[in-house]
Formats: structure tokens, C-alpha cells, sequence
């Protein structure tokens, strides 16, 4: 149903023109390894049209790129949550303004090996699974098996909206946490090879990333799809970022302008995920 889309953390540098040449600037992209798929592909075909530009992106997760946006050591921080408002202070304290660009549609969507009879979760299912008190397939419709819970680490944009919208979903205080006998995992990439090499497994990730060595398991009776994200009946859809130091200009809005043009969308559509548009 979806693109199969594995990107592992990596750098990639691109730039045109003879090699050693000189460039007029540079511009470093990091953050969120959920936008690294499209973001990776629109540095390529942005390239041949800005020869005198060169683009450096890494995918080491939403948290280390604001936090490079915000030690001006990046100029576009790509992130699969909003930044936070402890993030915004800290920018401003160091003369930093973020500024936030909505580039694409994701939804996050539960995902198991392929052989797990389960189809559907609820979120009251989803949180205690993820929480520790739900340890048994079992007891969410499953076989008679303990439930390997995966997760992702602290400093990932889906981490901190899967413990929004999941594990503190209905809480008062924001204190409930992910079991610690979770295994974290350092990306998306990742996290979709833990879960397809795992029977017991379940886990979390962006729509792009959902391919056929695992089974996406709808939320609350509602199948994560484009229609169910841009309708806002999926309960775990949300926005995928850029974030930049004031409104985005010279090259740098070259480049995002290029992401939220007809051709940096259908990248967007052609990798799995939704357009903004």
C-alpha cells in the first residue's frame, strides 16, 4: 500500500559543478531522520539548478536538529514535531528565531511483524502496551505471547509525539512513561528492521517508512492512508517540518520553495508520505 522507504541516519553532500570549485554558499540541513527520504532526494534535484550552492544533510533525529538550529550550526532543522516552547526560549537566548515551514503530511501509524494476527489497537491498548501494562498479545486480540514493545529514542520528533498522543494521552500530570523493558531504537530505519525481524514485536513509525516486512495496525478502527491524513479522520496524523532562523530567504527559501513546489511534492508523494498541498 505504501513505498517501501528504508533510510538509515547518514550524510549525504550535495553540490554541483567542477570538483574543488568554489561555492557562493552552504547551507547544513539536519534533524528528523522521518523527513531524511524526501528531503535527501529534493537536495539532489534542487543541486543542478543551484550550482553555486552546496547542501549538506544528516538525519540525526528532530531534538539535534533544532538543537543545531538553535547553536547556528544549521540553517534548516527538519523536524516530525513542532518545536517545543523550552526549544523556542533557548533559540532566543541566543539570538535564534525560529521560524516553521509545514513541508509535508505524516501519519504515524503502530506496526507489527507481518505473521501478528492483530489488525486494530485503541489508544487505551496502544498506551498500556507502551506503559508496561499490557504485556501479553493475548490480551489485545493476539496470541498467547509476551509483547516485545520497540521505541525510539528521546531526541526523535516521532518519540515526542507518539508520547504526547499515546503514552501520555489522558493523563493530568504528563507522567507516564514507556516501560523501561523497551528496546530504543536510533532511527526509523531502524526501528521498521527491529520490528520486521521480530514476531513479538510492535512498534511506531512515519507512513513512508511502512513497507510490505511489516503490518500496519489501524488506530481506533481508522487505517492510516493520504484521504485519512488530509481529512483528519486518522488519529495520528500530523505535520512534518522545516524549521529556519527568521522567515527563510536567499538560497535557503530557494531550496524550501523548491520543497513545497509541484516537483519537491510529488517527491514527498513519491516516498511514501503526504502532501502539504
Amino acid at each position: 500500500m505504501l513505498n517501501k522507504w528504508k533510510v538509515f541516519v547518514a550524510t549525504l553532500i550535495r553540490g554541483l559543478g567542477v570538483a574543488g570549485a568554489a561555492y557562493a554558499s552552504e547551507i547544513v540541513v539536519n534533524g528528523s531522520t522521518t523527513v531524511l527520504p524526501f528531503a535527501q532526494i529534493a537536495v539532489e534535484r534542487f543541486a543542478p539548478a543551484h550550482p553555486e550552492v552546496k547542501i549538506s544533510i544528516s538525519g540525526g533525529g528532530t531534538g539535534n536538529g533544532i538543537k543545531g538550529l538553535i547553536d547556528k550550526t544549521t540553517h534548516i532543522a527538519n523536524a516530525s514535531r513542532e518545536i517545543k516552547s523550552s526549544e523556542i526560549e533557548q533559540a532566543k537566548a541566543n539570538g535564534v528565531t525560529p521560524f516553521e515551514t509545514a513541508v509535508a503530511l505524516d501519519c504515524i501509524v503502530p506496526v507489527v511483524h507481518p505473521s501478528n494476527p492483530v489488525k486494530n489497537l485503541t489508544f487505551a491498548q496502544l498506551k498500556k502496551i507502551y506503559t508496561g501494562e499490557i504485556t501479553n498479545w493475548k490480551d489485545v486480540g493476539g496470541e498467547n505471547a509476551a509483547i516485545a514493545v520497540v521505541g525510539r529514542d528521546s531526541s526523535s520528533g516521532t518519540y515526542g509525539t507518539w508520547q504526547e498522543l499515546v503514552v501520555e494521552k489522558g493523563d493530568k500530570d504528563q507522567k507516564s512513561r514507556v516501560t523501561p523493558k523497551a528496546q530504543v531504537t536510533a532511527s526509523s530505519g531502524a526501528m521498521l528492521t527491529t520490528v520486521a525481524k521480530n514476531k513479538l514485536a510492535i512498534g511506531y513509525e512515519g507512513i513512508g517508512y511502512v513497507d510490505k516486512t511489516v503490518k500496519a495496525v489501524s488506530v481506533e478502527g481508522v487505517e492510516a492512508s493520504l484521504a485519512t491524513a488530509k481529512n483528519n479522520t486518522y488519529p495520528l496524523s500530523r505535520k512534518l517540518y522545516m524549521y529556519t532562523d527568521g522567515a527563510p530567504a536567499g538560497d535557503v527559501k530557494a531550496f524550501i520553495d523548491y520543497v513545497l513546489s509541484p516537483d519537491g511534492q510529488k517527491i514527498v508523494t513519491d516516498t511514501g508520505f503526504i502532501n502539504i498541498h
